[in-house]
């Protein structure tokens, strides 16, 4: 057993980051998604970290990380995670995993830093701009309205909870795949001022990231790094749209789906997740 995770800030040239690490070995950089924070890597860290050194950082503007007005396209988070895992720690190559909003940064840091991504592995989520359409004909309704100026902080002021609950229980595979003690620590830090505001920031800035990917993607072709994408079977989890979409963005690429897993898929699939993964980096490049 590994000891548990130590806590640590990072001055970066933007934003102070708090992040995870725990472990010992070739790096492993763990990107977290909305509604969450670095903590739903709580189950995936200790078994990653029996073989790596693993650092999970709460992303720009969520969990314990500040709060800044803009910057939420994905290319500028991504490099958010370049200066604190390059120039903080010093780290020149590793392995690279994004969850949900984490996939696109993830996509970024690895678009725009290939020589420093040595494998990629994305979880239930689609890349922007890669001709797809990431909201599912209006399916998850949430992301127009997330983008909608103004509304959105209006009607969720003092609803937090409330909000948070509904994607909390409807797009797990089962309503209470999150314990009420976890739910409880993903409040704590949406709750804080500014921190609604700074996820609404991640949808607005989709249109950016469209063209910002469609741009590297144009200038640089597909990522050539070997990627793994799974999405969840269940739920709102993606399925097989997450493999679909890394297809048409990367070369070389494998994965499929995660069973009995909607969308929270480091929380309802630890196991799963952590095999694959120790799997993945496992293979000879």
């Amino acid at each position: 057993m590994m000891r548990q995770a130590n806590s640590h800030f990072a001055d970066l040239s933007e934003v102070s980051l708090h992040y995870l690490a725990a472990g010992k070995g070739d790096p492993v950089v763990l990107l977290h998604g909305i509604p969450q924070s670095s903590y739903e890597w709580r189950f995936v860290m200790p078994r990653l970290a029996e073989r790596y050194f693993v650092i999970a950082p709460d992303l720009r503007g969520l969990g314990d990380s500040t709060r800044p007005q803009s910057g939420y396209d994905k290319r500028t988070v991504a490099e958010d995670i370049w200066q604190l895992v390059n120039g903080h720690l010093g780290i020149e190559r590793f392995h690279l995993v994004g969850h949900d909003w984490g996939g696109p940064v993830a996509f970024s840091l690895a678009a725009h830093h290939p020589e420093a991504v040595s494998k990629l592995a994305i979880l239930d989520v689609t890349i922007p701009g890669d001709g797809g359409e990431m909201s599912q004909g209006g399916r998850r309704w949430h992301h127009p309205f997330y983008r909608t100026p103004d509304l959105p902080e209006a009607l969720c002021a003092g609803r937090e909870e409330l909000v948070l609950n509904w994607f909390f229980e409807n797009y797990g595979h089962r309503a209470n795949c999150l314990s009420e003690d976890d739910k409880q620590e993903y409040y704590r830090t949406y709750k804080k001022l500014g921190a609604f505001r700074a996820m609404f920031g991640y949808y607005r800035a989709f249109a950016q990231d469209v063209a910002d990917n469609q741009a590297i993607l144009a200038s640089q072709g597909k990522l050539k790094m070997p990627v793994l994408a799974l999405g969840g079977e269940k739920a709102f989890g993606r399925g097989l749209e997450t493999i679909e979409s890394l297809k048409r963005v990367a070369e070389n690429v494998r994965g499929g789906t995660i069973p009995d897993s909607g969308h929270w898929v480091a929380e309802e699939a630890p196991e799963f997740i952590s095999e694959a993964l120790l799997g993945f980096f496992a293979e000879k490049e």
